[in-house]
């Protein structure tokens, strides 16, 4: 293992395997409105811990967000970036089958696969999306900002996320304009924009009763175009999808929903047995139409 730096950005670089992925911090010191003491950073799953074939990991105690940034292969690379957010309802975040296996699975498609590791578990008991969607912002940011170094086209920069992962994203392609933390340094000064959001499962958009989205999530015609996925039997209420696929037609914002009869909830990129497993094909298929990817 070597180290190196770029700036402070750099923590380590791993080149024992192409497949490694290069780890960043997303803050240059402590995180905005940090004051909490955990416990050291851990993965909490147990043997019972099982989607599809295989056991999943569950982090928490997060601390230090980090980007774990995995590149294509140099004839593959499209430019195109995706920031991946992982979910696990702001507690724990499931960091490989919603995460680190989703950024394998873009790298192949020739879109580098950025897997953030934001706050968990959440800080404001009010607003439990605020750490990771301060987070969630500075990541856009750093990315753009970093663009060049990294080899990535700022235009084509999207976020992704599952279940709570899914709020974060969602939020931060709404509120981009509204920034949630103080500027620390000029990556602050790129903008928080992402150019397109998936949301898969998302969860946390609904005011108690499930009959409207928080007065928070405003869509207006300066939101990115959005790819949604939701199954109709999922816990997490499909409405989460279906009423905000709503304001962005209102809106006139192009979006792509696709709603499955089962499947229910926190499957990522596993098999589970049910056609919501093809997501990533659509969400490839819809990205190449859209100019975010190629074939």
């Amino acid at each position: 293992m070597i180290r190196l730096t770029l700036s402070y950005l750099f923590l380590v670089v791993c080149v024992s395997s192409a497949a490694e992925p290069t780890i960043i911090n997303v803050w240059p010191g402590t995180p905005p409105g940090e004051t909490k003491k955990l416990e050291p950073e851990t993965d909490t799953a147990t043997a019972k811990d099982i989607v599809g074939d295989r056991r999943i990991q569950k982090i928490t105690n997060v601390i230090r967000p980090t980007l774990a940034i995995y590149r294509p292969e140099k004839d593959k690379d499209t430019g195109a970036a995706v920031i991946i957010c992982p979910g696990g309802g702001h507690y724990i975040l499931a960091y490989d089958h919603e995460g680190t296996e989703v950024a394998e699975w873009l790298a192949k498609n020739g879109v580098t696969g950025i897997v953030l590791k934001y706050r968990v578990p959440f800080r404001d008991e009010n607003k439990r999306w605020r750490a990771a969607v301060q987070d969630a912002q500075r990541s856009v940011r750093l990315v753009r900002d970093k663009a060049s170094d990294l080899g990535i086209d700022p235009k084509r920069i999207g976020i992704l996320g599952f279940s709570a992962g899914g709020e974060t994203a969602a939020l931060t392609a709404i509120l981009h304009d509204k920034p949630q933390y103080e500027a620390v340094d000029k990556a602050d000064s790129a903008s928080g924009r992402p150019d397109f959001a998936a949301l898969i499962y998302p969860g946390g958009l609904l005011e108690k009763g499930n009959t409207k989205l928080h007065d928070y999530v405003k869509v207006d015609k300066e939101t990115p175009p959005m790819f949604l996925v939701h199954a109709f039997d999922d816990p997490v209420d499909p409405r989460n999808s279906l009423l905000l696929a709503s304001e962005l037609k209102a809106a006139r914002v192009s979006c792509e929903l696709h709603m499955y009869a089962t499947g229910g909830h926190g499957y990522g990129m596993r098999n589970t047995g049910h056609p919501v497993n093809s997501w990533p094909e659509r969400c490839m298929e819809w990205m190449v139409k859209q100019g975010y990817a190629k074939k």
